[in-house]
């Protein structure tokens, strides 16, 4: 009887050590983007999804020692699909506004951004009131720059909101609008694409700072992404990413 005892006694003790000696599971972290705004995220010719955010959010997640999936969601949709559950962050460029943190809580910022008109070349236009009166300007819904538009502008220009950047971009070419207010990083991207169209008017600073979003609960989650932002930035990383894409730091 003491002689069982004691190979149970030791059983135990091979099982426990085995127990603490396998590597721990490590944590997946759900992150939707858009797949529609290059150069910060958007499609290869595989569908694979690429960009700036994708580069980011996978350091994010090395830094933390967690695994990453990424899915691709439509814009309008984002925020709605964060507060139901279908994923745990968002990185997709998008700026940290006082109306999104009525349902979001974000992480320190990535990146700083601003504002710019993009038009035709060869069709003097003026970005002011007077310059645009009566003008069609073109925006993607539910960011900046569509607010900034109907804050600034509503009473002297038409306004026309797309789903997409892609698709400003599209109207902007075929001559269905007059201009299209951007972000500037997405727009000196179509415009090294499309040589016919340039920025006009100086670049506008509205303090537009881009974040990562998740829900208010989560707040453990968003205290390591804002600690990975800043250890990447002090570890070479992000300047190595930013590299990929601008010639110039974007973080500001």
């Amino acid at each position: 009887m003491l002689r069982r005892k004691f190979v149970l006694a030791g059983t135990a003790a091979v099982l426990a050590a085995g127990l603490l000696a396998a590597p721990a599971q490590a944590e997946t972290v759900r992150i939707a983007t858009e797949g529609a705004y290059p150069p910060f995220n958007m499609k290869d010719k595989a569908g694979k999804l690429t960009g700036f955010d994708i580069d980011i959010a996978n350091a994010l997640c090395a830094q933390m020692k967690a695994e990453c999936t990424i899915v691709a969601q439509d814009w309008d949709g984002i925020i709605p699909g964060l507060l139901a559950g279908k994923y745990d962050a968002i990185v997709a460029s998008m700026s940290i506004t006082e109306e999104r943190k009525q349902k979001v809580a974000f992480t320190v910022p990535y990146y700083k951004n601003y504002l710019r008109f993009v038009a035709r070349k060869g069709k003097p236009l003026m970005v002011d009131k007077a310059g645009l009166k009566g003008k069609i300007i073109g925006a993607q819904r539910q960011t900046v720059s569509a607010k900034h538009l109907e804050t600034k502008f509503k009473d002297s220009v038409k306004i026309k909101v797309y789903g997409t950047q892609q698709a400003a971009w599209l109207d902007l070419k075929a001559g269905r609008t007059d201009a299209v207010l951007a972000d500037i990083y997405p727009g000196q991207d179509w415009i090294a694409k499309n040589k016919r169209f340039t920025f006009v008017g100086k670049k506008i600073d509205i303090n537009d700072q881009i974040g990562i979003a998740l829900r208010k609960e989560d707040t453990a989650l968003r205290n390591r992404l804002s600690a990975a932002i800043r250890a990447i930035r002090a570890n070479g990383t992000y300047a190595k990413i930013n590299a990929k894409y601008f010639p110039f730091d974007i973080y500001q």
